[in-house]
């Protein structure tokens, strides 16, 4: 129990006392022993904190690789795969275990993201059990490595333009991998510069002429360490951070392939020629066999919240031992985290941190659902890609933010290299772009609040969006959403109409939640009006749809907010009586008021807080900060963030 300079009790407010190690219990949930796992395995090779910055490129990068394996021995990064080729059979573990991974190196967490999440998640889910038998086995254990060669130069997120051709050769039945020019060389490529014998390669099918989509194959890239005949590869150099990952450049030139080095889950080609998939539509097959993959974007976002983690360890440890300036003339100099400004800086970051950690929980369970499922269910396929792309997106912008704040927080001391800080911030400032840009991530979440994850979800290009919103009734769009229902079930279960949020209490969770709720509706009505709006002045469709992208990425980001602010709430309302949750009570509202503190210039432009309610909320913000304060040490604690992982002795000594 941290009780540096604790708060009196005021105001009939008795300070809650956290039980670290119990709240420790239900943050790990029900994956606690592979949480525990991978925080011993991080112990064990914790040197390689040390060795990112003593060690050359290459000596590094071999060493990210070592403890890789060595890792991959422990069983901590099979868990996703199925028992019978060696892994856990729990995907849910899986994700588990890499969120945990973030706490340490983050050359080690991409390179077994690349290795186990994208080579070995394309095969296991694109390919058929002759390409688990051949491969799964010596994936699983790090005995082949191996790439995932979807991005090129010249599309990143628009992989259905992808340049790379695969022509199917019915006189030899193989198939022949070509880069036409410089913009479809497949680049950043993990694992390509050094390590992989074998490329997951993303190419336009073409069969009798006939192109017929993007495929993924199975194509080897090197043979006994020299690189394989018709593959050229390039080191991608030194990056910003990151350097223990080799990525790299590839190209082909007809490079030959047999028929079996097809990823044929969702289509096959005979021997003889002809193409045939268990969906006929192109664009829907397509969209199935990318949602397969969402599994990266689950991922990343819960590594954006262990990063987060990290960096407010550091920080609220410096901010409980740092004094400067005294409070009052003779006396000792106060410590960092007693001023208020400093409180502001970390105590609504923490709050946010938690709050994603209970959304991460809710799409994980979500993601293990729909992969462990026996049936299989379109639209919660559907919601899971939507809820994953909003959760990656504000996850890994937090993490960014989360650590140039702390390093900031602790001055100059936090500038040095021999804390993390320097690491994190190189390492993490890539999370934002790669498994999807997150503005493009925010488009597609907004695709499908203004199509509600229609049938005809998979066929909607941006042009074949704004014709089918605007085909609609903008009635129809707000009835067939789900944040319409949520705030009439508000409406119902709080009568006093628009004068209730203008007397409920602030802490009180159905007013906050009913605030993030009318703002979502409201966007989204706007957006639907201003596509129509465009669309009824003969507008291009394209051009309608960049005039409103702005509000379609606010639209999203609300949304997600939404999503995250119940997801805490759900989380705290569950929890069993006590100072725990008392604790993660004053978190959730720290949470909730700050977010809409951070955007009252909406709620003030569009009614929903007057002037005085809106300093209220700022009153509250900072009183919330000041009992948080006496927690933040322990709060901090129940993440158990291993302390060889903070590297960081000055700061938290």
């Amino acid at each position: 129990m941290a009780t540096d300079n604790a708060s009196p009790s005021e105001g009939g407010y008795a300070q809650p006392e956290i039980d670290v190690r119990a709240l420790a219990e239900v943050l790990d949930g029900e994956y606690a022993g592979i949480r525990d796992l991978v925080r011993t395995n991080l112990v064990t090779h914790a040197s390689v904190l040390e060795e990112a910055d003593e060690l050359g490129v290459d000596a590094f990068r071999e060493r990210v690789r070592e403890v890789v394996v060595e890792m991959a021995a422990t069983g901590q990064t099979g868990m996703g795969f199925p028992a019978e080729y060696g892994g856990g059979g729990d995907v849910g573990a899986s994700i588990a275990a890499f969120e945990t991974l973030a706490f340490g190196d983050l050359s080690v967490l991409v390179k077994s993201g690349v290795q186990f999440g994208l080579f070995g998640g394309a095969i296991l889910h694109l390919g058929t059990e002759r390409h688990h038998e051949a491969y799964l086995p010596d994936l699983i254990a790090g005995r082949l490595m191996g790439s995932f060669a979807m991005t090129e130069s010249g599309h990143g997120s628009n992989v259905q333009a992808l340049g790379t051709v695969a022509r199917y050769d019915a006189a030899t039945r193989e198939f022949v991998i070509t880069t036409p020019d410089d913009g479809a060389c497949k680049d950043y490529i993990g694992n390509a510069a050094r390590h992989a014998e074998l490329a997951v390669v993303f190419a336009q099918l073409e069969v009798g002429g006939t192109s017929e989509g993007v495929h993924a194959f199975v194509v080897p890239v090197r043979v006994g360490g020299e690189t394989a005949p018709g593959v050229r590869i390039e080191d991608d150099g030194r990056k910003m951070g990151l350097n223990g990952v080799d990525n790299g450049r590839i190209r082909f030139d007809d490079v030959r392939v047999p028929r079996e080095a097809l990823l044929d889950r969702f289509a096959g080609v005979s021997p003889e020629g002809v193409y045939t998939s268990p969906i006929e539509n192109p664009n829907r097959r397509f969209f199935t066999m990318l949602g397969t993959l969402v599994q990266g974007r689950v991922s990343i976002g819960g590594a954006g919240v262990g990063i987060a983690k990290v960096a407010l360890a550091i920080a609220v440890k410096y901010s409980v031992r740092r004094r400067q300036f005294e409070a009052s003339p003779g006396s000792e100099e106060q410590l960092l985290l007693d001023y208020g400004l400093h409180q502001r800086r970390l105590l609504p970051l923490v709050a946010r941190t938690y709050a994603l950690h209970f959304a991460q929980d809710v799409v994980r369970t979500q993601l293990h659902e729909v992969f462990s499922g026996a049936e299989d269910d379109p639209q919660a396929r559907r919601r899971l890609e939507s809820r994953a792309a909003g959760t990656k997106a504000l996850g890994t912008w937090h993490a960014t933010r989360t650590v140039q704040e702390c390093r900031e927080a602790c001055g100059g001391a936090g500038y040095l290299a021999v804390n993390r800080f320097a690491a994190l911030k190189a390492d993490s400032d890539v999370f934002t772009t790669f498994e999807g840009d997150n503005h493009v991530l925010l488009q597609l979440v907004a695709k499908g609040l203004l199509t509600d994850h229609a049938s005809e979800f998979e066929d909607l290009d941006q042009l074949g969006m704004v014709r089918y919103v605007t085909g609609l009734a903008v009635e129809t769009v707000m009835e067939r959403t789900s944040a319409h229902k949520l705030l009439e079930r508000v409406r119902d279960l709080l009568p006093g109409g628009d004068e209730w949020d203008r007397e409920a209490g602030l802490l009180d969770p159905e007013y906050q939640l009913a605030m993030v709720r009318y703002r979502e509706e409201h966007m989204l009505a706007g957006v639907a009006r201003r596509l129509k709006h465009g669309i009824d002045r003969k507008q291009d469709p394209g051009a309608v749809f960049s005039q409103v992208q702005d509000h379609v990425i606010a639209l999203a980001h609300a949304h997600v907010e939404r999503l995250v602010l119940e997801a805490f709430v759900d989380g705290v309302r569950a929890m069993p009586e006590g100072g725990n949750k008392e604790a993660l009570g004053l978190l959730c509202d720290l949470f909730a008021l700050s977010a809409i503190e951070a955007d009252r210039a909406w709620f003030m432009e569009h009614g929903r807080l007057t002037v005085q309610r809106s300093k209220a909320i700022t009153r509250e913000v900072n009183d919330l900060c000041r009992k948080v304060r006496p927690l933040a040490v322990d709060l901090v604690d129940a993440w158990r963030v291993p302390p060889e992982m903070l590297r960081a002795p000055d700061l938290v000594g």
